[in-house]
C-alpha cells in the first residue's frame, strides 16, 4: 500500500480503516465489561438502517465521530439520549441539538437517526447550524 503525504488518504488506507477491524477497537472496555460497539448492538443500533422500535440508530457518520473523538457512552447516557429525541418529537422538532453531560448529539428525529456527535472540546465555537430546536437531558 502507498501512503500518500498530500493530506487525504487514498482508496487502500480508507479501505483499511473502515472495512477492516480495527486493532484498538476491542481494547475500548467499559467498567461493566462490555465495548462501545457491544453495547451499541445489544441495543440494536449499530447496523444504522434497522427499525429498533423507538431507539435512535446512529449515522455512519455518527458513528465514527464518536470513534473518532474516543466518545463512549453509558447505558444511562444512551437512555437520556433517547429520552431527549423523544421529547424533541413530541414539541415538533425535526432537527435536534440534544445535550447529554458534556456531549451533544445532532438527531433527525423523524428518522429517529444520530446524525453526528461531539464532545465539548470538539465544539471550537460552540455554533449549531440547520437544527430547530434543542433539548437539555
Amino acid at each position: 500500500m502507498q501512503i500518500q503525504n498530500n493530506g487525504y488518504l487514498s482508496i487502500e488506507q480508507l479501505t483499511d480503516q473502515y472495512l477492516k477491524k480495527a486493532k484498538g477497537a476491542e481494547s475500548h472496555e467499559k467498567s461493566d465489561g462490555l465495548s462501545f460497539q457491544e453495547i451499541l448492538q445489544s441495543k440494536g443500533l449499530a447496523s444504522g438502517t434497522e427499525d429498533v422500535g423507538g431507539l435512535l440508530r446512529f449515522s455512519k457518520h455518527a458513528l465514527g465521530r464518536l470513534s473518532d473523538r474516543n466518545i463512549e457512552l453509558n447505558t444511562e447516557q444512551l437512555e437520556r439520549l433517547n429520552d431527549g429525541a423523544r421529547k424533541a418529537g413530541q414539541k415538533g422538532i425535526r432537527d435536534s441539538l440534544v445535550i447529554v453531560d458534556q456531549l451533544a448529539f445532532i438527531v433527525n428525529v423523524p428518522n429517529q437517526t444520530v446524525v453526528t456527535a461531539m464532545d465539548s472540546t470538539a465544539t471550537d465555537e460552540n455554533i449549531f447550524t440547520n437544527i430547530n430546536g434543542a433539548v437539555i437531558a
